[in-house]
């Protein structure tokens, strides 16, 4: 079984209870090649872990922001959240370097992976509610996660960048944008695309990302500074 006393030093919690911090690390894939492992996956942690997580950047951004709307919170959270910005949180922490995976998983590093250091992270949180209480949980999404809000805030990540190039590009050039994939590459589960934003036949910006759909989102966050507006 895995020696959790690093990662323990690491986030300075140590659980009373270790084989709950070690099934917030079990991936499903590895149940099914160890059925005698005498833990479940991780996912009713999961489950658990994003329940707290939601509480706690709320309180924290409803007491941070007093003037913002309901909507503008629900952006500000929802860009907080993702699964981009915890799997890097989770990465920093080293998690990947305790997961519990089936050898398929373990083989594959592409976006998959970034997807379930996503739920490691929210199935740790729900480990620590459960052995430490909710004022530890609250401390660690603190410590990790809280120092993203400021750049999230002042550089307007929380917006969608398509829907607002699109908004832009028909109120000062009367064009709806159009996404091209200019090429892609890497294998199948690892795979980058660089993706071109037009207006009508003219390339405006480029992005890349492991989706087409991360790409179109580089593409027109690109098209806003190239355009200057950014407001």
């Amino acid at each position: 079984m895995v020696d959790f006393g690093e990662f323990e030093k690491k986030t300075k919690i140590v659980f009373n209870d270790k084989k709950l911090l070690t099934q917030a690390f079990v991936h499903r894939s590895y149940i099914n090649e160890n059925p005698n492992l005498g833990l479940s996956h991780n996912e009713r942690l999961e489950f658990l872990g994003d329940a707290v997580l939601e509480l706690v950047v709320t309180d924290y951004l409803y007491k941070k922001y007093g003037t913002q709307t309901e909507g503008e919170l629900t952006s500000y959270r929802a860009a907080l959240v993702n699964a981009v910005i915890i799997g890097e949180i989770a990465a920093g922490l080293m998690m990947n370097d305790y997961l519990l995976l089936s050898r398929g998983e373990a083989k594959d590093n592409g976006k998959a992976r970034q997807y379930i250091l996503a739920n490691t992270y929210e199935a740790f949180v729900g480990a620590v509610y459960l052995d430490q209480g909710y004022a530890v949980a609250e401390k660690f999404i603190a410590e990790t996660l809280f120092p993203r809000v400021e750049k999230i805030v002042s550089q307007k990540l929380w917006r969608d960048a398509k829907s607002l190039v699109q908004e832009k590009a028909q109120e000062y050039v009367n064009v709806t944008p159009s996404y091209k994939v200019l090429s892609e590459a890497g294998p199948d589960h690892d795979k980058h695309f660089t993706v071109g934003i037009y207006f009508g036949n003219n390339v405006i910006a480029e992005g890349k990302g492991k989706s087409k759909q991360e790409a179109e989102q580089k593409a027109a966050q690109e098209a806003l500074k190239v355009k200057k507006w950014e407001d």
